[in-house]
């Protein structure tokens, strides 16, 4: 049986629906009930109800080691896709708690009940923007950039992983770009999605690399079931500036693009009313590392998986048709 941890995110259910339609035997973890129905509600929008009904969900969290044992019974593959995605410093403890001790958790328990394979979604935050651009595999940890709290805790996950695998555990990573494609557009890569409906006027001056979710998950199956282990493949199949991907959704959803970039002196305001607003909210939005990564250029290079996984990447144009038919089923 195949285990999915954060069956309820992006990739997760996306993942899951793949799994059941290949009628794969898939037991998924929750925390949430809600989570769960906003799953059951992707599937019914991808008229697969009756392959939503075979997933096996078990209540358990990564940072709670009995529930989470009690979920590795029978588990023979294990696609690790939970994980805490915040850029927020008053976060960092938690961070470090799920993203770290909790892939810890994993891949000790993968190790004990002999899993077969582990496969591990992991993040480009995790790679050094030099020596190339495009950034390689080849690009490792910098522990001298300044990076965020989030690229810290994950850079900590995939320690724990590449340690499993010295301890005979057989395991590959992804690391993918800006994941787009069909869920919730209130969080994650989802918000650049909300600011087109929104019709922002601000764009930021950078550029990142963009991928269609169905891509992930096509590439994570098709690495779990190959004979490679201890690799990792960047994932971005189109690399571009903000403003282009923004005026891009902005015409498949017809609203109006954004057409004011954004400047570093409001940038740097954002910044500085952010950490006085923080010091009494303890949570902060506006940091200086994660405003200057959205102003600085940072494309992939993702042709290892197109050289050994046949990695073809699905047009822009296309992962945008489907989200616009999602938004609009969702309006109904």
């Amino acid at each position: 049986m195949i285990l999915v941890t954060g069956g309820t995110g992006l990739v997760g259910m996306h993942l899951l629906l793949e799994l059941t339609q290949e009628n794969k035997p898939v037991r998924a973890l929750f925390r949430s009930l809600d989570k769960v129905k906003g799953v059951e509600a992707f599937f019914a929008f991808a008229k697969a109800q009756t392959h939503f009904k075979t997933i096996h969900w078990v209540e358990a969290d990564i940072t709670d080691v009995p529930s989470l044992t009690s979920a590795f019974k029978d588990i023979t593959h294990v696609y690790h896709c939970a994980a805490l995605i915040s850029f927020d410093p008053y976060d960092f403890q938690k961070l470090l708690k799920t993203n770290v001790e909790g892939t810890a958790n994993v891949v000790n328990l993968c190790l004990s009940h002999e899993v077969d394979k582990l496969c591990h979604l992991s993040s480009v935050a995790t790679l050094s923007k030099l020596p190339d651009n495009p950034i390689t595999e080849e690009n490792v940890w910098d522990p001298n950039d300044n990076n965020s709290v989030y690229a810290i805790s994950k850079y900590g996950a995939e320690m724990e992983v590449w340690r499993a695998t010295q301890e005979g555990l057989k395991a590959i990573i992804f690391n993918p770009a800006i994941i787009l494609g069909e869920g919730d557009y209130t969080k994650g890569s989802g918000i650049l999605i909300d600011r087109v409906l929104k019709e922002k006027s601000f764009f930021p001056k950078g550029g990142c690399g963009f991928i269609d979710v169905k891509d992930v998950v096509r590439l994570m199956i098709a690495g779990l079931s190959s004979d490679i282990t201890k690799e990792r493949y960047i994932l971005a199949g189109h690399n571009m500036p903000y403003k282009d991907i923004l005026e891009l959704m902005a015409q498949h959803l017809s609203k109006k693009p954004p057409k004011k970039p954004l400047s570093n002196g409001i940038l740097k305001a954002l910044v500085i009313g952010d950490l006085l607003i923080g010091i009494y909210t303890r949570k902060r939005k506006f940091t200086r590392i994660g405003v200057a990564s959205i102003q600085e250029t940072s494309y992939y290079n993702s042709s290892k998986a197109k050289e050994q996984l046949s990695y073809i990447p699905t047009p822009i144009g296309k992962t945008l048709d489907r989200i616009k038919l999602h938004l609009s089923t969702k309006n109904q």
